[in-house]
């Protein structure tokens, strides 16, 4: 029976960090089913879930450890269950462009909290604007919005407000 873990990882990044632990997880027979890497400022940052029989994952919550140590990683690693996915949601993809300034994760969060819609997958980062430089802010959300909610009046919130704050926004069903 496939048992599944969650590993996480941050630490310096440097070369041979992904090799060493996919080889790892490898080893122990276990297979990667899932991944999220990133480098954030000078900090590498890993989100992994392994599939695997439960045997094969006790070695590898003991081998990835060790291994994210010879990096200097500091590891977070948790038994999870497989994902229950909710057949009366819609998935729905939303992307935002703005001028950077404090609080525009915190408000589009609260903005979809508040109408109890999942944020299952988020992406921000910030850039120079071409030819005048302004640091701009750019958001890619993965939500789930429930059967239950209307997309229209949904779609016609989000838009006014963003258009309140001067956000660049559009909320389309995820492919």
């Amino acid at each position: 029976m496939q048992e599944y873990l969650v590993i996480s990882a941050i630490g310096e990044d440097k070369p041979g960090i992904i090799n060493g632990l996919s080889q790892a997880a490898t080893e122990c027979d276990c297979n990667i089913m899932d991944t999220r890497m990133t480098v954030l400022g000078g900090e590498f940052a890993l989100i992994m879930l392994l599939a695997a029989a439960s045997d094969n994952l006790a070695r590898a919550e003991t081998a990835l450890p060790q291994v994210a140590e010879q990096f200097g990683l500091t590891t977070i690693l948790k038994r999870t269950a497989p994902r229950q996915l909710d057949s009366t949601s819609r998935p729905y993809s939303v992307s935002v462009i703005a001028l950077d300034h404090p609080g525009i994760v915190r408000e589009i969060a609260s903005f979809f909290s508040q109408r109890q819609i999942n944020i299952e997958e988020m992406e921000t980062g910030t850039y120079a604007a071409a030819h005048t430089g302004s640091p701009m802010f750019s958001l890619e959300l993965s939500v789930q919005v429930p059967a239950s909610q209307a997309i229209a009046p949904l779609k016609e919130a989000f838009i006014g407000f963003c258009d309140e704050r001067n956000l660049d926004a559009t909320i389309e069903p995820r492919r």
